[in-house]
């Protein structure tokens, strides 16, 4: 089991930073802390999607001379699930701070519970 673990270690640290991350998401009250931890989430799937594209000894499928057919090459299409990935999650990330801020200007603290509760002093 251990030797399996050590063999695949970029899948084992991944799935170690997902928990790591997941941890942060539920456990933290503060927004800075929660978006921390969807971000090691993101890094997470993105290392166990370029970890399984991987195959040792083939290049990336671009023109090369000298090779020919698919066995020379790696997969495309989970590097490309990555590089989308990415920029989607700067984009969500970019979101969730511009809000986070508006909403520490507004309520003058990161604690979900107390801007929860004082949104709803607001509503009364």
């Amino acid at each position: 089991m251990l030797q399996h673990l050590l063999n695949h270690y970029y899948e084992t640290v991944s799935i170690v930073l997902f928990g790591i991350g997941f941890t942060m998401l539920l456990l933290n009250r503060n927004m800075i802390k929660k978006i921390m931890g969807l971000n090691i989430m993101d890094t997470a799937v993105y290392l166990f999607l370029a970890a399984k594209g991987y195959i040792t000894g083939r290049v990336a499928p671009i023109i090369a001379e000298g090779l020919e057919g698919k066995e020379s090459f790696i997969n495309p299409v989970p590097s490309g699930l990555v590089l989308t990935g990415i920029v989607v999650s700067v984009s969500v990330t970019a979101l969730m701070l511009s809000l986070t801020i508006r909403l520490y200007r507004r309520y003058h603290t990161l604690d979900i519970d107390e801007i929860a509760m004082l949104a709803k002093k607001e509503d009364l």
